[in-house]
């Protein structure tokens, strides 16, 4: 190929055609992709937002608990020996 001579003129117009037909398959399958890919991602953020908060409350939970353990050791008696 020299510098004048561009890619299309040495392929018959059928063979560009089946080219362009299948870059553009090519090109839907990968826009497709993305949006399946865009829309996963949306749900595991969705999902990994409310296991945090699950998480925050289980804590909450924890903490308070270890409170009132406390509170009850307190109110023990001592021990003697």
């Amino acid at each position: 190929m020299t510098s004048s001579t561009k890619p299309e003129d040495s392929m018959p117009g059928g063979a560009i055609d089946q080219e362009l037909a299948a870059l553009e398959q090519r090109l839907a399958l990968l826009l497709t992709h993305a949006k399946a890919l865009g829309a996963a991602n949306e749900a595991l953020r969705r999902g990994l937002t409310a296991a945090e908060s699950h998480n925050q409350a289980l804590s909450e939970r924890v903490a308070e608990a270890k409170r009132r353990l406390d509170a009850l050791i307190a109110r023990l008696p001592e021990r003697t020996q």
